[in-house]
């Protein structure tokens, strides 16, 4: 209850230097009637992102490839703006939900709204930085002990070798496992005006699968993905229209039954 009114339950020390804006976002389509689809966009308020902005928005057309990135981001900007007294010199976004034939779509029409937005709201320059999340994989890992194979701890990072050639991209393993094998999580950073190093990258992406407040542990995901998940599913399936902006600061969607993620 305390997350849901604003609180939050516990934190991680996630040492930017600079100010950083970390997003989530996810697309849910109504499979009934197949008439809309629903868009969440969610955006850290604090450096240690433990207060999130969340904004949905309804699309009258079943896609994945999103509308409305550019007013969603203003928004989230000036929350942001209004909690910190400055706006962010660097955003992360993570996007949820993106096949491999949307990924140059994605790059093509996501990301200029975004863009759109900087250009409309502030007069300084912002570094974007988008990163493509795919848990759906065939690919799967296995270490060696002395009685034979196991899956990797959680935390283990594969970046080269077996991954996709051509572009920057890692499979991380955030979760333990007890039964059956790892499923890594798969992370495409399409475009980096910040340069951050895979290190910090890959460290920040682990440190954001700890900060899910419906499960005490980490999740397969950042956190802002789950939260964009749950989200955008509240509105296309229950309340069916855009949320109050009073509640905008919340996590009003997160429901309290145990859940596997």
């Amino acid at each position: 209850m305390n997350c849901k009114l604003g609180g939050s339950l516990w934190s991680l020390k996630i040492p930017f230097k600079q100010n950083v804006m970390i997003c989530g976002i996810d697309v849910y389509r109504e499979t009934t009637t197949k008439a809309i689809s629903v868009a969440a966009f969610v955006a850290s308020l604090d450096n240690n992102c433990t207060k999130w902005y969340s904004k949905a928005i309804i699309q009258n057309e079943k896609a994945e490839i999103l509308n409305g990135l550019c007013c969603c981001l203003i928004s989230a900007l000036n929350a942001y703006q209004s909690e910190n007294k400055v706006f962010p010199d660097n955003i992360i976004i993570y996007r949820d939900g993106v096949g491999d034939g949307q990924l140059q779509v994605c790059e093509n029409y996501e990301i200029p709204q975004l863009e759109e937005a900087c250009r409309k709201l502030l007069e300084q320059v912002v570094k974007i930085t988008f990163i493509v999340v795919k848990k759906h994989t065939n690919t799967r890992y296995f270490s060696m002990n002395q009685n034979g194979f196991e899956s990797p701890a959680p935390g283990t990072i594969v970046d080269k070798t077996i991954t996709r050639t051509g572009s920057d991209n890692f499979f991380l393993i955030s979760q333990t496992i007890k039964q059956g094998t790892a499923s890594p999580t798969h992370y495409i950073v399409l475009r980096d005006d910040a340069q951050f190093s895979p290190d910090i990258i890959q460290r920040l992406t682990y440190k954001l699968c700890f900060l899910y407040y419906n499960w005490p542990g980490t999740i397969s995901v950042p956190a802002c993905c789950m939260y964009a998940h749950k989200m955008a599913f509240f509105v296309g399936k229950t309340i069916k229209r855009t949320s109050s902006e009073e509640l905008s600061c919340t996590l009003f969607y997160l429901f309290f039954i145990k859940l596997l993620q």
